[in-house]
């Protein structure tokens, strides 16, 4: 009878066994390091480059203002664009204060309310503080603003010259955007960092696992959808091509697409802000945990992936109002190059890293 029970114990023994063999690697990976990293070498750098920028906006807003004439504009429309291209690599970083201000509603929400916005200039009323004022400011409000009011840029100087209402409008949407700049990289640096790099544990509050949702969550809604879907009619099933980022700058929105790619990249594989170096990241987090899809390292199959997508985006056209207009096919071809990594993201990487999705998703894909 002895000799049984020993035999019984015996294979739920080799039983067992052969089930570790089989399973998950355990996960080890040093997590604080990596929101280290994170906060010290990529986000926290980001901020202060971008709010460098936004400073420069705000001051060139303000030498137009002053003195409107075509030199000060052709430096307010390049400041512009340098702060818009900052813009594209910290919108992802949802999180902290920028999620409590809600910056990319306040900073990029387009195509812009134009009747809203003219009104707004016309009366001389209006707080941009206000939510029901998202698609009246930020970015898209100076294209407009900058772009879309005459084509003729003397006639453009002209009309501020003319017209104080103009200028007191840019004034205000350009130190808005310096505003809440400030106040992220602000919250940053005087109290967020040191909570976001503590809270370094794996339920779902704690900041890998609400970071990586986020960052999932921009590069599927608003750089997936909101750069390409949508313009291309995916959701609507017609073309919408006066809903393209920088729609009155034009031939802007293919580099403004490629700088929110190259950013999100950068930031699986851990590229630091100045790209000097790389560090703990999601991509290593990946392979630490010999993480594979289809025999694959997983984190090969999602670089691979983002070379692909930009390939195809090198064959869009710099105006995506014109691209959609000519061939609207190449627009879906880059959103279905897109989509894949939406998979490979959200249901591969997640799985592996053991993180549920924290968001709902609306768009039934």
């Amino acid at each position: 009878m002895k000799n049984l029970f020993f035999l019984f114990l015996l294979t739920i023994a080799t039983f067992s066994c052969g089930e570790d063999d089989n399973a998950q690697p355990s996960d080890n990976f040093d997590r604080q390091a990596m929101l280290t990293h994170w906060a010290d070498n990529i986000i926290i750098p980001g901020y202060v480059a971008f709010t460098g920028s936004t400073t420069d906006l705000q001051a060139a807003v303000a030498d137009f203002v002053a003195n409107p004439e075509l030199a000060t504009l052709s430096a307010l429309r390049s400041a512009w664009e340098t702060a818009y291209l900052d813009w594209q690599k910290v919108a992802m970083y949802e999180i902290g204060k920028a999620e409590e201000l809600l910056l990319t509603n306040n900073l990029n929400i387009y195509p812009v309310d134009v009747a809203a916005l003219d009104a707004n200039i016309n009366s001389g009323v209006y707080n941009l503080e206000l939510p029901s004022t998202n698609d009246q400011q930020g970015f898209p409000a100076l294209d407009y603003l900058l772009y879309g009011l005459d084509t003729d840029e003397l006639t453009l100087v002209n009309l501020y010259a003319d017209n104080e209402s103009y200028r007191l409008y840019l004034q205000a949407v350009a130190n808005r955007i310096n505003t809440l700049a400030q106040a992220v990289l602000n919250d940053w640096t005087d109290r967020y960092r040191g909570e976001f790099v503590a809270n370094d544990g794996n339920s779902a509050t704690a900041s890998v696992d609400r970071f990586v949702n986020d960052y999932i969550f921009f590069y599927e809604k608003h750089l997936r959808a909101g750069k390409v879907g949508i313009p291309a009619g995916v959701f609507s099933g017609a073309p919408l091509d006066n809903t393209v980022e920088a729609y009155y700058r034009r031939n802007f929105s293919k580099t403004l697409l490629l700088a929110s790619l190259d950013a999100v990249q950068d930031f699986f594989n851990g590229k630091s802000f100045d790209g000097s170096s790389t560090g703990p990241s999601l991509a290593a987090y990946l392979t630490e945990l010999n993480a594979e899809k289809d025999g694959l390292p997983l984190a090969e199959v999602i670089n691979e992936q983002f070379d692909q997508t930009r390939v195809q985006v090198a064959l869009l056209a710099d105006d995506f109002t014109e691209q959609i207009a000519a061939d609207n096919t190449v627009m879906l071809a880059t959103y279905d190059q897109l989509q894949i990594n939406v998979i490979n993201l959200k249901v591969d990487m997640l799985q592996k890293l053991n993180i549920n999705v924290d968001y709902v998703d609306a768009d039934g894909d």
